[in-house]
């Protein structure tokens, strides 16, 4: 097993920046927000991985709250989205319209920008559209670019698609493709509070609160964030691991155990692969370390994969989830090779 290079002084001083930052956000979020940490952590690994990010959870758990502080805490635009049954794609996308230039009486075509023009967007419920209008988000969020009228609009980098979703409330919604669920980053679960934390959310928002958040990071810091994390070395070991998770959530393939054949029906395609090792790098970084190792890629395993696997129905009849399966999958497939360079930590000027 080859030995890490040393990590070059410019390299350790951008991850030290990217752990910095890190903690500065989750301070200005902890602000307003009570509890929801490994949801922070996941949101904010999405953003420094550069991916779009699908939170599900009942209403009540601050999901809106949160990405709207999120976007308070950065110096980027922000504008909300609330998905409705009769929203149109131009409603999203921008439209044009015919303006008249009253000194010459001239008249042309003028593209007037939808809301989807901004770095940070909030998709809230986005399950309350219809496809078609969902369908407005695919190119934005793939392509970064929306095209009206034949003509291509390139969107403003960063950007970054935050929805949410509801996941006990179905009649009257429309369910998002698997082709548009495969493009969000993560899929994170939003859970209900401890006593502890409902208490505090409580005592927070039944009395006068003022509270005055501080911008964290601009948009040029986020880009060149962005491009630290994905400067973060990658050992094969942990490549071939990555591989193996996801080749094995397809059940036409001889490396699928017993339990994928017979309870899924669709894998993970690709792009699994690439998010993981993208997160894992991220949240490598987070951590303090300049590689990444399998602990990383089994930290991201859940909000990476659980809406890329699609169970048999039989599967579902037994209540046997996506969530379930990539708990079977990490207890089955051995993380080996190379882990003795795990702890091997960043100097201490990441304070680590």
């Amino acid at each position: 097993m080859a030995e890490h290079a040393p990590a070059a002084a410019d390299d350790v001083a951008a991850a030290a920046r990217v752990k910095d930052a890190h903690a500065r956000l989750k301070a200005e979020l902890r602000k307003i927000i009570v509890g929801l940490d490994p949801v922070i952590d996941e949101l904010l690994i999405s953003i420094f991985a550069r991916g779009h990010c699908l939170l599900v959870g009942v209403p009540g758990l601050a999901k809106t709250l949160l990405i709207s502080t999120l976007a308070r805490s950065l110096s980027l635009s922000f504008n909300r989205i609330q998905f409705t049954p009769d929203l149109m794609p131009a409603d999203i996308t921008g439209t044009e319209v015919i303006q008249e230039d009253r000194s010459t009486g001239t008249r042309e075509l003028k593209f007037l920008r939808g809301p989807i023009f901004a770095n940070v967007i909030l998709a809230d419920e986005i399950n309350r559209t219809p496809p078609k209008t969902q369908a407005a988000l695919l190119e934005a969020m793939q392509e970064r670019q929306v095209t009206v009228g034949g003509v291509k609009h390139a969107l403003a980098p960063p950007f970054f698609v935050l929805a949410t979703q509801n996941p006990i409330e179905q009649e009257g919604t429309y369910p998002l493709p698997e082709a548009q669920l495969d493009r969000f980053m993560f899929m994170v679960r939003v859970n209900y509070p401890s006593e502890e934390e409902e208490m505090r959310i409580v005592e927070m928002t039944t009395k006068p609160l003022a509270v005055e958040l501080e911008r964290v990071l601009s948009g040029p810091e986020i880009l060149e964030l962005q491009e630290v994390v994905r400067r973060v070395p990658v050992p094969e070991h942990v490549l071939q691991y990555v591989l193996r998770i996801v080749r094995a959530t397809r059940a036409g393939t001889p490396e699928a155990p017993d339990f994928v054949r017979d309870r899924v029906a669709w894998g993970a395609g690709p792009r699994a692969s690439q998010f993981l090792v993208l997160a894992g790098k991220a949240r490598a970084l987070l951590e303090g370390r300049l590689h990444v190792s399998t602990d990383d890629i089994r930290a991201v395993a859940h909000p990476v994969l659980r809406h890329r696997l699609i169970t048999t129905y039989g599967a579902e009849a037994e209540g046997y989830t996506s969530d379930r399966l990539i708990d079977d999958l990490l207890r089955t497939i051995p993380a080996t090779g190379g882990e003795a360079l795990r702890d091997q930590r960043l100097p201490s000027v990441l304070g680590s």
